[in-house]
């Protein structure tokens, strides 16, 4: 039996999953969390065959907690699951160690099909997804921010939403000279000078909801 963890804010996002997996023989949803914090508890407390997670959690990016539950579990397979278009954040996600990317309008069976595969060790992306990596392999373009690191482009984003260090140190749990540091790594990688030039960016390239 394949036990599920699913996290996300919205209850009927969560039953509507549930429902979903009624009706799979071999998968239960056996916990559900609401935000990062009530899902790292429950990872820390028992055993999960593979982790449904929401990129828009209401107290942590979900892709800030994938990165941690990558780094306390790097065994556990860590699905994301997102109404944002793949091109913004699926990649990404798949490079912090996501076990696929999946937006909430797919199929049931996608989803069904996204599970047996992580938990076989796989990793799944759409057909559109998969040949969009292809292009971009064929023609070596990169975009700049995937220069960056998951926790740089989390504190990217951050900058980008108007949020002052201060509140980006308290949200990542670690110290605003840290952040500050994490500001002029992005800046160099991106051949930047300015939170306004970044801003500019981000919005350009639909980075920010």
């Amino acid at each position: 039996m394949i036990k599920i963890l699913i996290a996300d804010d919205h209850p009927i996002v969560r039953s509507g999953l549930k429902q979903i997996m009624i009706k799979e023989p071999r998968m239960v949803v056996e916990g559900e969390a609401q935000n990062a914090r009530e899902l790292l508890a429950l990872v820390r407390k028992q055993a999960w065959d593979v982790v449904v997670l929401d990129i828009n959690l209401p107290d942590r990016s979900g892709l800030d907690v994938l990165i941690q539950l990558k780094k306390e579990f790097p065994r556990l397979p860590v699905l994301i699951l997102s109404v944002q278009p793949e091109e913004q954040y699926a990649v990404r996600a798949l490079k912090s160690g996501a076990a696929g990317y999946l937006d909430k309008h797919s199929a049931p069976a996608e989803l069904v099909k996204a599970i047996r595969k992580a938990v076989a060790g796989g990793k799944y992306v759409s057909s559109s997804l998969a040949e969009r990596l292809a292009l971009d392999l064929e023609s070596g373009e990169r975009p700049l921010h995937e220069t960056l690191s998951g926790r740089e482009f989390a504190v990217m984003r951050m900058i980008a939403s108007g949020k002052r260090i201060n509140e980006i140190a308290e949200k990542l749990f670690v110290s605003p000279k840290t952040v500050t540091t994490y500001r002029v790594r992005i800046l160099e990688k991106m051949g930047m000078k300015t939170n306004a030039h970044l801003t500019h960016y981000v919005i350009k390239n639909k980075l920010v909801d």
